[in-house]
C-alpha cells in the first residue's frame, strides 16, 4: 500500500454524533429485552418457538456487544464518564467486565500484527519455527486449541461465563475492585431473575443467547485477525498504522449481518483509529479511494480462515497443518 497520511483521513470521522449513537442504545437495548420477555411468554407455548426467538435475540446481543466496545474506545460518546455510564451496565447484559476487558482490547489495539508482542488480546498463534520447536505433547495441546470445535464451538462459552469472572495478575487493587463489582451485579442479576420467573425457566432463555452470541463473536474476531492475506511484522519491521490496515480484515458482509455486527467487519478501519464509532467505519471506507485495493473476506472465503494456524514467517502467510506437512515438517 502506497504512503497515505492515515491522521488526515481519519480526523473527519474521529468524533462521535450523539443522536446517532443514542439512537444506537434504543435500536439495540430495547428490542433485545422486549425479546427476552417474549421468550419468557413462549415457553408456555413451545420451547421451539423459544429457541426461533433466540435467534433474533442473540443479533441484538452481537450489536449491544458493539456498543459496549465503541464505550471502552471511548468513540460512542464525547464524555468519559457517560461512555462508562453506558458502557458499564451494558457489559454485564453480556457477561463482560467493563475495565477489565478494555483494558487487554486496547493491548491488542497497540500490538496487531506485531510478531514479537503476541498473546493478550488476540487468538493464540505459533510461527513454524515455534511450533517445530513444540514436544509432542506441545503440539497436541496446540493442536486441540486451534481446532474449531473447541475454538470455535466451546471455548466462547468458557470465555463468557468463567474466564471473564477471573482476576488477572496485572491488575491492581480497584481493577479488583471493579472486576467483583461486575461479577457481584451479574450474579445478583441472575439470582433477581431466577427467583422471580424460575431459574430453569431463566436457563433456557439465557443459555441459548449467550452461547450463540459468544460463538459468532468469537468467530467475528477470529476472521479479524486470521485470514490468507494477513500480514504480520517483527518489531523493527512494525509499524501501527500499516499494519491496522493489513493486519485487520475488511469482512464484506451481507447488510443485516452488517447491520447486527455493528460494521465491525470494517476492522482495518477501526484499528486504524478506534476513536470512530462504529456507524461512521463504512463510510470512511467507501469515501477514501486508498480502502478500495483491500480485498474484503466474505463468509464463504471466511471459512477457509478456520484451517489456518501456523504462521509462516519465510513465506510470510499463515499456513494450515496440512501445509506445515508439505514444506517437510513431521
Amino acid at each position: 500500500m502506497p504512503a497515505v497520511n492515515w491522521l488526515e483521513i481519519i480526523s473527519k470521522y474521529n468524533f462521535p454524533d450523539p443522536g446517532k449513537s443514542w439512537w444506537q442504545v434504543i435500536n439495540s437495548l430495547i428490542p433485545y429485552l422486549g425479546l427476552w420477555v417474549l421468550m419468557y411468554y413462549s415457553l408456555g407455548v413451545s420451547y421451539w418457538l423459544t429457541l426461533l426467538l433466540s435467534v433474533f435475540a442473540v443479533g441484538f446481543l452481537v450489536r449491544i456487544f458493539i456498543i459496549f466496545h465503541d464505550c471502552g474506545h471511548q468513540s460512542f460518546f464525547k464524555s468519559p464518564w457517560l461512555n462508562s455510564l453506558v458502557g458499564i451496565p451494558l457489559g454485564l447484559l453480556v457477561f463482560t467486565p467493563y475495565h477489565r476487558w478494555h483494558r487487554d482490547h486496547k493491548k491488542h489495539h497497540d500490538t496487531v500484527g506485531n510478531l514479537d508482542k503476541r498473546g493478550i488480546g488476540d487468538v493464540k498463534t505459533l510461527t513454524v519455527e515455534e511450533y517445530n520447536q513444540k514436544s509432542k505433547w506441545g503440539r497436541f495441546a496446540y493442536r486441540f486449541y486451534r481446532n474449531p470445535l473447541f475454538l470455535i464451538a466451546i471455548a466462547p462459552l468458557l470465555l463468557f461465563l468463567i474466564q471473564h469472572r477471573l482476576p488477572k495478575t496485572y491488575m491492581n487493587p480497584s481493577q479488583h475492585i471493579y472486576l467483583q463489582l461486575s461479577n457481584l451485579a451479574i450474579v445478583g442479576a441472575i439470582l433477581l431473575l431466577g427467583f422471580t420467573i424460575g431459574f430453569k425457566a431463566f436457563i433456557m432463555i439465557q443459555l441459548p443467547i449467550i452461547y450463540l452470541a459468544s460463538v459468532i463473536g468469537v468467530w467475528l474476531f477470529y476472521v479479524q485477525h486470521q485470514f490468507e492475506d494477513v500480514v504480520w511484522e517483527r518489531g523493527k519491521d512494525w509499524d501501527h498504522n500499516r499494519l491496522s490496515v493489513e493486519g485487520s480484515s475488511f469482512f464484506k458482509l451481507p447488510k443485516v449481518m452488517q447491520w447486527f455486527t455493528g460494521n465491525i467487519g470494517f476492522h482495518h478501519i477501526h484499528h486504524l483509529s478506534p476513536r470512530i464509532p462504529n456507524y461512521k467505519l463504512p463510510i470512511c471506507h467507501y469515501e477514501n479511494p486508498v480502502f478500495s485495493q483491500l480485498k474484503p473476506i466474505t463468509l464463504r472465503s471466511s471459512i477457509r480462515s478456520a484451517t489456518l494456524r501456523l504462521w509462516d514467517e519465510q513465506n510470510r502467510r499463515l499456513i494450515s497443518f496440512s501445509q506445515w506437512k508439505q514444506l517437510g515438517n513431521l
